[in-house]
């Protein structure tokens, strides 16, 4: 009450009663209470088994770079400025150019037994930066105009006096209200203005809505009327184009609803227009002519030509429109791929700067599904480490605001170059000048859309042109992550190429079904199945020839076109549920594969189907399809592949990145094989490089699939799933070609990471990673004799890594914590021996995903380090009667299924490696 008064006397002074109350008030000297400023911790009050931890600035400091990362240097303390103390408000800092109260009457239409009004009222501060605008006094502080009401007679007189109480709480420029004289808005009023250059990324859908509300008011004949410039915002933005507002959706934007709804209400008003009598309606009839009539009959009609019209034109014209963005955004594309093309052997080895832009831009059906897209889009943090090169310098564009102690733990982390390369923790280095993290500001614009981030980056000019200023005068290019037409929006504003495919070739080849187009026409084994199911006729009547011409498939899987990560696929062991499944292998074991009739067993199979597959199905995501009818509806709509899965029980699945260069060159970057965390079907790690196939058997796979996939158009990064096991019968090594992503990949962004604190070499060709160990002697020859340098010693290494690790109750553990934790335990990475484990954090808002790699001498050493590391976090961030929900302990028991594998195959290779030497000593 205090507050207002003080505000009702500073806006009259001059008026009687505030002199009244200036005087009755006692006043004494206060002093404000000034606390001392304490260094705000990045979190309050988080639990660490159990304990709660109030600060994280209280931790020692570490003294050697064994750990996983340095803890954040301390908040730098002396004396706080007026402003960080609070005894001047920010906005006290800003000169206003204009005084706070403009003594300007505003006009108003006159109707009689109008109450007066104060002009101090009806304005109001502005301040141009957006919150930092002065707050207006309460309405409770302002004299009161409504203690005597007078009585209306005419809604429009009413309309008018309710035009005249301006809220007191919006602020005029950006959420206030605009005025609409007879249908009119006034598009060059400052408020107006101002009002469009705050929500100028969602403009387009306002000024549509602007347009009907316009309309609606010029035939119903509103006079006067004022729309709440906030309301307005939040239910223009979610109306779709060429979707027309109802009567109740523009009546909710209005402040003086009642009024208006009384002009509307009465037979006929609706209709009327400029120069129609009242109780007349005017109707759109052919060549343009107006007929006039009663009724609301005629009033119907009217509005529904001209919605139909309207709806027409607006369609006709955002699809011309958007066609002829597209195809000039295509035309750019093509000239600037030309262009790199032929500069690329110059751009590789000069001064560069990479956009890295990890967008998923599938569907936005598919996109809606994706539990938390923003971190999604963010696990692959490991792309800064391409400043790994000297010449590179890395824009990141990050889908979430990364907190100080985010930024300063990878800056941090990239400045272990220097350290790594000499194995001393105290060279490490400063490379904030190589590398910045962007994060676009639609990100608060959009927060409920599921936009990819090119869309996002789209509607982000202040972001856009920090990255104009970034790469001024110099050369630079895209990496993108699933292909998406805002792509190449995106290129075209920033004038720049992509390195990547056109999102049409990536969405045709990219697929389940192309993906099987593409291992069929480069002539690589695959698994028995079919692409391209549409309907479920045409679903039963492939699958039954399919269990027909394999019977010995006991499991078949079925995987929709554009779902990722495995959630898109389910599998049946068919031939298990089968009733004629005995009279099945009879006929075939007796008549032989080729001379038993097929057509019976069609006939049976195909009966049995249905019911079968709505019985046992298992959808891998079941959250998402609880049913087979579900999962079915979603196949059948994209489309979709029947594919066998293995024959062995022993399989293993493996990922190999690759690149075609703008100049068709092919590089095989990275090798893995997979970790599954959350089921059989889905991928959650790997490791790298791959040892389950013969180098010379995969190479030539992978070099043929790519020379189709150049043939196709395609550019860029992609990466080819294979699958590998022991044929039952023969013993033989099989292995297929399952599928195919045409983008940037997770485990090359983790394996950028592992070569950068490493300063290794991933030789893919014969599968090895080869790092560099340091060496007391070797130092010492180094600074000695310069110019007799030698190469150092080299040691073999492999690694496990992993970005989808997920455990609720990391959300209650700071980073800063988990780090001094870690290594408490002896959980670090050491720099000489170029061996132990690194982390990838991605966000502080839930914080309950994490990335880690871990590096060792051999891969069983590896495997057990890496669940023992797992072990060791749960059980410190676990408190007891709360476990959480978590892949820890899926991961673990997948890590103890391939250490019983690697076991064996070890215990082979040394029973192999005599008789291989008495081979050759023969």
């Amino acid at each position: 009450q205090q507050v207002e008064m003080d505000m009702k006397i500073m806006l009259d002074p001059e008026d009687t009663d505030n002199k009244a109350a200036l005087k009755q008030q006692s006043y004494e000297t206060r002093l404000p209470l000034i606390t001392r400023k304490k260094s705000a911790p990045m979190c309050s009050q988080r639990t660490v088994k159990g304990h709660s931890v109030s600060s994280l600035w209280g931790l020692p400091a570490p003294h050697c770079m064994d750990s996983p990362l340095p803890l954040l240097k301390d908040v730098p303390k002396g004396i706080l400025s007026p402003t960080e103390q609070k005894l001047v408000l920010p906005a006290a800092k800003r000169t206003l150019q204009t005084p706070p109260v403009v003594s300007k009457t505003v006009p108003f239409h006159e109707f009689p037994r109008q109450p007066k009004k104060s002009a101090e009222a009806l304005c109001a501060p502005c301040s141009s930066s957006k919150g930092n605008t002065a707050p207006l006094p309460p309405s409770s502080s302002l004299p009161s105009t409504r203690k005597s009401k007078p009585l209306w007679t005419c809604p429009a007189q009413q309309l008018e006096f309710e035009l005249q109480i301006p809220s007191q709480t919006q602020d005029p420029c950006f959420d206030g209200d605009i005025a609409v004289y007879h249908g009119t808005i006034d598009r060059q009023a400052p408020a107006f203005l101002a009002f469009k250059e705050h929500h100028c990324l969602c403009w387009e859908s306002i000024a549509f809505f602007l347009e009907h509300v316009e309309k609606l008011l010029k035939a119903s004949a509103v006079p006067l009327a004022t729309l709440d410039g906030r309301k307005l915002a939040e239910v223009a933005s979610g109306f779709e184009l060429h979707k027309n507002p109802t009567q109740r959706d523009v009546l909710s934007v209005l402040r003086n609803q009642s009024a208006v709804d009384k002009l509307l209400k009465p037979p006929g008003q609706r209709g009327r227009g400029q120069g129609t009598a009242p109780g007349e309606v005017q109707v759109m009839c052919e060549g343009g002519s107006r007929a006039r009539g009663p009724g609301r009959q005629q009033q119907w009609a009217s509005g529904v030509i001209a919605a139909s019209w309207l709806r027409h034109r607006l369609a006709a014209r955002g699809k011309k429109t958007l066609k002829e963005s597209r195809r000039r955004h295509l035309e750019n594309f093509s000239i600037r791929a030309k262009h790199l093309a032929a500069n690329w052997n110059h751009i590789r080895t000069s001064r560069r700067t990479i956009i890295h832009i990890p967008s998923l831009g599938y569907p936005q059906s598919i996109r809606e599904h994706i539990a938390d897209l923003a971190v999604q889009q963010n696990m692959q943090l490991g792309r800064l480490c391409d400043v790994l090169d000297a010449n590179v310098d890395v824009i990141y564009i990050c889908p979430l605001h990364l907190s100080e102690e985010l930024l300063q733990y990878y800056n941090k982390l990239l400045g272990l170059q220097a350290a790594v390369r000499s194995g001393n923790p105290e060279d490490m280095g400063d490379l904030q000048d190589r590398f910045k993290i962007l994060t676009p500001e639609a990100i608060n614009s959009f927060p409920k859309h599921h936009m990819c981030l090119a869309t996002q980056l789209k509607y982000s000019p202040k972001t856009i042109e920090r990255i104009k200023i970034l790469i001024q005068g110099r050369d630079a290019y895209i990496v993108g992550g699933v292909p998406h037409p805002d792509d190449l929006a995106v290129a075209d504003m920033l004038d720049v190429p992509i390195l990547g495919s056109v999102p049409e070739v990536a969405q045709l080849c990219g697929t389940k079904s192309g993906s099987k187009r593409i291992f069929a026409s480069a002539r690589v084994p695959t698994p028995p199945g079919e692409p391209d199911i549409h309907s479920h006729e045409q679903l039963i009547s492939v699958l039954s020839r399919l269990i027909v011409a394999h019977t010995d498939v006991q499991r078949w899987l079925f995987k929709a076109n554009r779902e990722r990560g495995g959630n898109g696929t389910a599998s049946c062991d068919i031939l298990s549920h089968l009733q004629c499944q005995r009279w099945l292998l009879q006929q075939r074991r007796t008549r032989g594969p080729e001379g038993w009739a097929q057509e019976p067993a069609l006939v049976k199979i195909s009966q049995e189907l249905p019911g079968l597959l709505a019985q046992h199905v298992q959808p891998v995501n079941e959250k998402r399809f609880p049913t087979w009818e579900k999962f079915l509806q979603t196949f059948l709509s994209q489309g979709g592949v029947i594919e066998a899965f293995p024959l062995a029980a022993d399989i293993t699945n493996l990922t190999v990145d690759m690149l075609i260069e703008p100049t068709g060159r092919v590089q095989i970057l990275s090798s893995g094989d997979q970790l599954h965390a959350d089921g059989p079907l889905q991928c959650s790690g790997s490791s790298i490089p791959q040892r389950s196939v013969y180098p010379a058997l995969l190479h030539p796979l992978c070099l043929r699939v790519a020379e189709t996939c150049r043939s196709q158009g395609v550019l860029g990064y992609f990466s080819i799933d294979f699958v590998t096991f022991s044929h039952p019968q023969t013993g033989e090594q099989q292995v297929w070609a399952t599928d195919l992503d045409l983008c940037y990949s997770e485990q090359l962004a983790l394996t950028q990471l592992l070569l950068y604190v490493t300063d290794g070499t991933l030789d893919c060709v014969s599968s090895s990673l080869e790092v560099p160990l340091a060496s007391q002697e070797g130092k010492s020859q180094r600074i000695q004799h310069k110019e007799s340098e030698t190469s150092s010693p080299r040691g073999i290494r492999c690694a496990v890594a992993s970005s989808q690790l997920r455990h609720s109750s990391l959300s209650g553990t700071c980073y800063n914590i988990l780090l001094q934790m870690c290594k408490a335990h002896g959980i670090g990475f050491d720099l000489q021996e170029k061996q132990g484990t690194v982390f990838l954090l991605y966000e502080e808002e839930k914080c309950c995903r994490l990335g880690m790699v871990t590096i060792g001498e051999d891969l069983q050493g590896v495997l057990l380090t890496f669940a023992h590391n797992l072990f060791i976090i749960h059980q410190e961030i676990s408190p007891p009667n709360m476990q959480g929900e978590t892949n820890f302990k899926t991961a673990i028991g997948g890590i103890e299924a391939v250490l019983g594998i690697t076991a064996e195959n070890k215990v082979e290779l040394e029973e192999q490696q005599p008789s291989k030497a008495d081979a050759l000593r023969e």
